[in-house]
Formats: structure tokens, C-alpha cells, sequence
């Protein structure tokens, strides 16, 4: 979040990033109530400064013996007891507000981040991989329908034991899977990564302190109770992201420098209610509302925290190279930057299997696999994240970065359209053999059940 004082010194730079990002924030309300909220603390002053003159003044004159004056300083002590005790609710009330106000304010963007409401304003920086394709399929099988043919996909029993947007891994798929997990944090690994396995639960606390609610409430699974009833700080959630218990791991604790930077990635099946809405989206493992994915969450000095995002852009697309599979990067327009960040870079992997208007002349569609953010002290305000510059030093807010490295069935479905052959079965990439037991190619398995041959037994 951004301090009071911060937007009650930074008016107009707040409201244009408040219009920026097309919010729904009424700033002049928030610096009415802060307005308040600073009078009623300075009357409060007042009240006790007083309040103590005259308790002070009590003693002396039943000391004098004037016992009619005495009274008066001890029925106005009262008074202003009484008075200062409304004033100190008022300003509670006002606070409380305050910052439940203050949580709605989006971060404000970086000077040099492209303006714009929606995707088609953020700007392309990179493409990689492109210059030497492998030779594919002159007709390339959508993901979704490669699967159901090698029986390695199947949404149809998920809908039945769970509900539409899940799906199971068979076989060579859920082998393909694990592969690709494993090889992720190997990758990150050698890049100084400490391994977490956080808790797959998280409290109401930890998903406000990086960003998720009150804003993302609907998208997210609460556990006993519905997303739109009132929740209190120990409610839990399904993890939408292991950002959520990796950030919040040192909520409310001081860091050293020499702990800096932290960098930690953590692999989590994910939860978010989400999914597409029209087209190929909802078909398939594109937009669902459970996903695998490794994060990665680095804590970092202020000064550090642009230079350490050019890295982590780096650190994520390192999984995609090795993996030969090409893809472009974006910086994200002020629109289109989640209300936590101040910059951030997605990195979108290239599937060639279905068609998209915005897709690379080559044919397909991106398909995004990674934001690379910067949400500077943002994070750290809302989860009390601090560190000690200098050990004889006060302690100030760190910055936090993350990026996913990367989304596991997002690379899958990548996989799976990139690396198809003419005979409708899959080359494994080379990076991945090791992680297969040296499987060099995905041909699929047998159909189970009567549905497979028809009505009767199967022969």
C-alpha cells in the first residue's frame, strides 16, 4: 500500500495513477478523511495537554485548601475525560477507515512504464527463438485435441469428479508434468534460489498483505465460507500463488542487509476461480482454475530492486531457452499492471496450434507464463517487511519482486503444439530426457473403457 503521508503529499501524482489504471477510487474522500483524522489527533493533544494541566493544578489547590476551586478542576478533569475519549473513538473510526481505504489505492507506476488501459497499448521488448525453428507439422493439433488423441489429456472425467476448468494427467502427460517441475527448480537452483514448500492455505492476512484481497476476493477459493461474506484475518484460502505465503513468510519481521537479496522459489498447485470466458480459452489447459507453477519471490535494498527485475526477467526465460521454446517479452502498460506493481515484464510463450489476431506472423498465439514484477515497498507497507540498513540503524521498508519461473501447463501445452510430429506423437525436448528416464518421444496410450470400442466388451 502506499503510506498516508505519501498521498497526502503526492495528491495529483497519486490520481494520475489512479486514472492510469482505470480504478474505481474516490481519492478526494480518502484526503478528507485523513484531513479529519490529523484535526482530531491535534485536538486530542490538545485535550490531554489540558487534561494534565489541570490534574496537576488539583493537588495544589487542595494543598491551598481551596476546596471549591479543587472541585471545579475535578468536574472539568472529567469533562475533558469525556470529551477526549469521543474524540479518541472518532479518530479509531476514522483510522480504521482510513486504512481500509488506503488498501484500495493501486501502486503508483514507474515514470518510464507505457501509458495505456489495455493490452494492445503494452510494449513488445524482446523476441527470442524465432530465427531456428524446428520444422513442424504442415497442420498443427491444438493441444486439447493432441491430448485427447494420445490419451494423455482428459478434462471430460474431471468435469465429473470436480467441476469444468479442471483436468487429468495421464501417463505420459502427468510424467511430462512432473518433468517439468523438477527441471524448473533445478534451473532456478543454480541461479542461488533457497527452496521453500510453503503451506498450500493462507490466511486473510497474508492475502491482503501482497494484494489479493480485498480486490481479487471473487477469483480466490475461501475455505467454509463464500468469497463474498465478510471475512476476518484468520479465514483461510486456497493458495492462488505461492507469492502469497512466500512474501508473507517475514511479514512484520526485520531483515539485515547481509540477508540481501533473499531469493526464494517455491513450487504450489494453484487455485484461482478465474477461467476463460469464449474461444479456444475454454478448452483445454490454457485458463484453468488449477495449475501448477514454480514462483519465484526475491526481497531486495530499494536502490537494488529495477536492476534485480532485469535479472529475474532473465532468471524466468532461462526455463523457456532450455527448453528451445520460443517467446517474446512485454512491458506492461500503466492498464494493465496488477494494483500491486509498479512495473512488470510478462513473458509469453509461443503455441503454434491455434490462431490468434495478435499471434506472430508464423501463426498461433502467446500464451503468457510469467510476470516478472517490481512492487517496490508496496507489498512491504501492507505486510510490515522491513529491514535494518545498518545494524545501529532504523529500520526501513524492503522492496519485493516475484515471477512465476514458470507455469508448468502453460509450458505443457507449449510442448505439446511446438513439438509435435507429422505421426501425431510428441518429441521430448533434450533438456526434459533426464527428468523422463531418457524418453525421447511421447506416443501416447490406450483408450480405457467400453466408450473406447463401443458398446460390449472390449477385445
Amino acid at each position: 500500500m502506499l503510506s498516508r503521508q505519501f498521498v497526502r503529499e503526492n495528491p495529483e501524482t497519486v490520481r494520475d495513477a489512479v486514472d492510469a489504471r482505470g480504478a474505481d477510487v474516490d481519492l478526494d474522500h480518502i484526503l478528507e478523511i485523513d484531513e479529519e483524522w490529523r484535526e482530531l489527533k491535534a485536538e486530542g493533544d490538545g485535550l490531554r495537554h489540558e487534561r494534565n494541566e489541570v490534574s496537576r493544578t488539583i493537588g495544589e489547590l487542595k494543598q491551598a485548601g481551596d476546596e471549591e476551586a479543587a472541585q471545579e478542576a475535578i468536574d472539568r478533569s472529567q469533562e475533558l475525560k469525556e470529551e477526549l475519549q469521543a474524540v479518541e473513538e472518532r479518530a479509531d473510526e476514522l483510522e480504521a477507515e482510513l486504512e481500509e481505504r488506503l488498501l484500495d489505492i493501486p501502486n503508483v507506476p514507474q515514470d518510464d512504464v507505457p501509458v495505456g488501459q489495455e493490452e494492445a497499448d503494452n510494449v513488445e521488448v524482446e523476441r527470442w527463438g524465432f530465427d531456428e525453428l524446428r520444422e513442424l507439422p504442415a497442420e498443427i493439433t491444438p493441444h486439447y485435441d493432441l491430448g485427447e488423441d494420445l490419451e494423455i489429456i482428459d478434462e471430460g472425467r474431471a468435469a465429473k469428479t470436480t467441476g469444468a476448468g479442471f483436468y487429468f494427467l495421464k501417463g505420459d502427460g502427468a510424467r511430462l508434468e512432473h518433468a517439468l517441475i523438477q527441471f524448473m527448480l533445478d534451473v532456478h537452483r543454480e541461479q542461488d534460489y533457497v527452496d521453500l514448500f510453503p503451506p498450500i492455505p493462507v490466511n486473510s492476512t497474508s492475502m491482503t498483505g501482497t494484494g489479493q484481497l480485498p480486490k481479487f476476493a471473487d477469483d480466490a477459493y475461501r475455505i467454509g465460507g463464500g468469497e463474498t461474506e465478510a471475512y476476518d484475518e484468520e479465514d483461510l484460502w486456497l493458495c492462488p500463488t505461492a507469492e502469497v505465503p512466500v512474501t508473507n513468510m517475514y511479514r512484520d519481521e526485520i531483515l539485515l542487509a547481509d540477508d540481501l537479496p533473499l531469493k526464494h522459489q517455491a513450487y504450489t498447485p494453484n487455485f484461482r476461480r478465474e477461467a476463460g470466458e469464449h474461444g479456444t480459452e475454454t478448452r483445454g489447459i490454457v485458463r484453468v482454475h488449477q495449475f501448477n507453477k514454480v514462483e519465484l519471490v526475491n526481497f531486495v535494498e530499494p536502490d537494488e530492486s529495477n536492476d534485480r527485475l532485469e535479472s529475474l526477467v532473465e532468471e524466468a526465460a532461462a526455463v523457456l531457452e532450455r527448453l528451445g521454446l520460443p517467446y517474446r517479452i512485454l512491458d506492461l502498460c500503466t492498464g494493465d499492471l496488477t494494483v500491486a506493481s509498479a512495473r512488470t515484464y510478462d513473458i509469453e510463450v509461443w503455441a503454434p496450434g491455434d490462431d490468434m489476431d495478435e499471434g506472430p506472423e508464423q501463426g498461433g498465439r502467446w500464451l503468457e507464463v510469467s510476470s516478472a514484477s517490481n512492487f517496490e515497498d508496496y507489498q512491504a507497507r501492507r505486510a510490515g517487511l522491513r529491514y535494518r540498513p545498518e545494524r545501529h540503524e532504523s529500520a526501513d521498508y524492503l522492496h519485493t519482486l516475484n515471477a512465476s519461473g514458470t507455469a508448468v501447463g502453460r509450458v505443457m501445452v507449449a510442448i505439446l503444439e511446438y513439438y509435435q510430429n507429422e505421426d501425431g506423437t510428441v518429441t521430448v525436448p533434450a533438456a526434459l530426457r533426464p527428468y523422463m528416464g531418457g524418453q525421447e518421444r511421447m506416443e501416447g496410450h490406450d483408450p480405457v473403457g467400453e466408450s473406447a470400442v463401443g458398446a460390449g466388451e472390449k477385445e
